[in-house]
């Protein structure tokens, strides 16, 4: 890494690794958070994917999927570096002012063809060489820029990693193959064009126009400016600035350089120093990644439902699921049965199937409303079917028909009535036979004499008891009855809420605390604290000409 290509030593990183100079990149420990905080947003989409699944939309998921191995693909080689590419086609000279950048004559300089046929790397600070590997840059062009005899004059651009790409139109096809699989990765594309073909359509339809909401990443920079006159100059930049925006690039800065004359070198050096002296370009854009995924990420969840077990339709349902098992004819049979006093209560029947699985469906539609389509399906493949949710209430029904036993006191009190009934007629057939036989009543009662009229007045006294305790046993089974009849529509109604309880609303509430944990996790990604600032500070947009 301290070798050119041709072998001549070249240099080697002045001060600490991830140090900042005047001017210089973020310090190690600024990067550490930001590689720290991004890491967690990385985990958060990991987990959203992991919880929800299969109900996310496959393009979603996909694209999700994407940009968490992309971004931490990066994080794991650092992101301590700002990768700048130098884009350009045949002859722009771009090789030539990536030498003048870098202060030495490290690519190949040729106007005739196409020489750069690899990536160039040189490298400002710590060495990166993890990161060219991943860029898959050959070992024997990467180069190491600072000296100890530079000092801090290259301290601004410490955390600098300047690539020279390929020509984008050269007539070999391995060269565009190799712009092709960089142009993605790196942090900002300093697109290099020349008086000649600046307009070339090659460019701007390839490429240019692909970038769109990318500006700020991106510089243009027209080379060889020494080959027109002057005072043509600004009317060539306004143009490059109407071209851009016909492309849909607004915004985009677009510098002057001259490599001969040394026109525009430093500005070009200034801007690209004050990228790496900002926030981590790397992280900046791996932030903006993420945002973007979570954003698509919280697109197939609902923005907020918050549906508590107080808010679910349970007690439509368990109506509708009670009358669906008749179990108000169930109650009124058993208070009749007890009322009467006599017969049996007919079974529990078969639940009707289709206002269970009416009452299924308003539970589907009134929960799932807002919910995205993958999780409203996910919920009806964990609710249970009609059949098996009427089975289920059918057999919780049952246990409550026992209720119809007859009324102890109304019993007792019918008893009472009987015997009272029938010691009235004895005594009042003992004073008929009196009568009869012309004889007086003696010893009749516990051998008390009794006289005809208090045998009379007797036998009216247990008349009227025996009628009142009728009475009062009527009373009694009508009491028993309706109590009864409560009991089995209150218990009967908590059996049904107990199968609605775990068969819908356990599984319902599951499941919407799933979406919102996804939900949470998504916003958690998405909340970008960098967003990208523009990459070129204080360099003019170009305008464009009204020529």
């Amino acid at each position: 890494m301290t070798q050119s290509h041709d072998g001549r030593h070249v240099g080697r990183p002045a001060g600490p690794p991830g140090a900042a100079g005047a001017g210089g990149a973020p310090a190690r420990g600024a990067h550490r958070s930001l590689s720290s905080e991004l890491t967690g947003r990385v985990e958060a989409l990991d987990a959203a994917l992991a919880a929800a699944g299969d109900r996310l939309t496959p393009g979603v998921a996909q694209d999700v999927r994407r940009t968490v191995a992309a971004v931490r693909d990066r994080l794991g080689r650092g992101i301590d570096h700002t990768l700048v590419a130098l884009v350009g086609g045949t002859g722009s000279g771009k090789s030539s002012l990536f030498n003048a950048l870098c202060g030495l004559p490290l690519a190949d300089v040729d106007v005739r063809r196409p020489t750069t046929s690899e990536a160039t790397a040189c490298v400002w600070g710590r060495s990166g060489e993890a990161l060219l590997d991943w860029l898959g840059v050959a070992p024997g062009r990467r180069f190491q820029r600072e000296t100890a005899l530079d000092g801090d004059a290259e301290a601004d651009l410490r955390g600098l990693v300047l690539l020279d790409l390929p020509d984008h139109d050269s007539v070999a096809s391995g060269h565009r193959e190799v712009v092709d699989r960089l142009l993605p990765m790196v942090d900002l594309l300093v697109w290099v064009v020349d008086p000649q073909k600046y307009a070339d359509d090659a460019l701007h339809s390839a490429y240019l126009r692909a970038l769109v909401g990318q500006e700020a990443a991106m510089v243009v920079v027209m080379n060889q400016v020494d080959t027109v006159p002057a005072d043509v100059r600004d009317r060539l930049l306004a143009d490059v600035g109407r071209l851009l925006a016909e492309d849909g690039l607004v915004g985009v800065p677009v510098l002057a350089t001259s490599v001969p004359e040394g026109t525009g070198i430093t500005e070009l050096r200034a801007t690209l120093a004050g990228v790496v002296a900002g926030s981590s370009v790397a992280a900046v854009r791996a932030g903006a990644e993420l945002a973007v995924a979570g954003r698509a990420l919280a697109t197939d969840v609902a923005p907020a439902v918050e549906l508590s077990p107080d808010h679910l339709p349970t007690g439509a349902v368990v109506d509708a699921l009670v009358d669906a098992a008749g179990l108000p004819a169930i109650a009124d049979a058993v208070g009749a049965t007890v009322q009467r006093g006599t017969g049996a209560v007919a079974p529990v029947g078969a639940v009707q199937a289709h206002t269970v699985g009416l009452a299924r469906h308003r539970w589907l539609g009134e929960v799932g409303r807002g919910l995205p389509v993958g999780w409203r399906r996910s919920l009806d493949e964990r609710l249970p079917a009609s059949a098996e949710l009427a089975q289920a209430v059918g057999s919780a029904l049952p246990g409550v028909t026992p209720a119809a036993r007859r009324s102890r006191a109304a019993t007792a009190f019918a008893f009472a009535s009987v015997v009272l009934g029938l010691a009235a007629v004895a005594v009042a057939g003992a004073l008929g036979a009196d009568a009869l036989l012309g004889t007086d009543v003696a010893d009749a009662v516990a051998g008390v004499p009794v006289t005809a009229g208090l045998g009379a007045g007797l036998a009216v006294l247990l008349a009227v008891l025996a009628l009142g305790a009728w009475a009062v046993a009527r009373s009694a089974r009508r009491r028993a009855a309706r109590r009864r009849s409560a009991t089995v529509r209150r218990e009967g109604r908590a059996a049904v809420e107990d199968v609605v309880a775990h068969r819908l609303v356990e599984p319902t509430l599951a499941l919407l605390a799933e979406h919102r944990h996804v939900r949470d996790l998504a916003g958690t990604a998405a909340a970008d604290d960098h967003p990208i600032a523009p990459a070129t500070p204080g360099a003019p947009a170009a305008t464009p000409s009204t020529g």
